[in-house]
């Protein structure tokens, strides 16, 4: 049988969303515009219009995925989807 609780993907369980909101929330979209170079970051920063962006270009993906692997977020909860979940209680 298979362990699935033992992933190896670090981006078990978080949301491109969730990565993109931490990583805003800890560096602001300035320094992020900064770190990476790609217009959503630039002009019209919003979560939603860099998340079509970073969905559509796997390799601008690839570098915020990177960027938020190294970043230390010290003394921070990570930041949850904006979505509103179902409660099934």
């Amino acid at each position: 049988m298979t362990n699935f609780t033992n992933t190896k993907d670090p981006f078990h369980g978080i949301t491109l969303e969730m990565v993109v909101n931490r990583l805003v929330k800890h560096y602001g979209w300035d320094k992020l515009a900064e770190m990476i170079s790609v217009k959503c970051f630039k002009s019209n920063q919003s979560v939603s219009s860099s998340l079509k962006f970073l969905r559509q270009t796997p390799w601008a993906r690839t570098k915020v995925e990177q960027l938020y692997l190294k970043t230390e977020f010290l003394d921070e909860t990570p930041v949850k989807s904006t979505k509103k979940e179902k409660d099934f209680s």
